[in-house]
């Protein structure tokens, strides 16, 4: 199984999932564009937006930024993530969170 990177792709598709109950059209939009660059198709954001991917790899990484844990963490290691890989994945969605904090105070 060839080894996960935390490219450009799996980052927009973890911002995806992680931001996919905000209520911001504009962001929303610009979220589209990005992802069309990438080159990921209306399906493959719909999926990262409910949370998976159709990559396995992808969708336990997105598992691991929406649950940080260390069962989503075994889980992902055993689909080919590596330890720093899962590690940083939990820093990228607590940047996420913090900033969703910082925006509503």
């Amino acid at each position: 199984m060839a080894g996960f990177k935390l490219d450009a792709r799996a980052r927009l598709s973890i911002e995806l999932a992680l931001t996919a109950g905000r209520s911001d059209p504009i962001f929303a939009g610009r979220q589209e564009k990005d992802a069309k660059a990438l080159g990921m198709t209306g399906a493959e954001i719909d999926m990262a937006r409910n949370g998976s991917s159709f990559d396995f790899q992808l969708s336990s990484a997105i598992a691991v930024a929406l649950e940080p844990n260390v069962e989503h963490c075994e889980r992902a290691m055993k689909a080919g993530i590596d330890a720093q890989a899962c590690a940083d994945i939990e820093k990228l969605a607590a940047s996420h969170i913090n900033r969703s904090l910082l925006r509503s105070a």
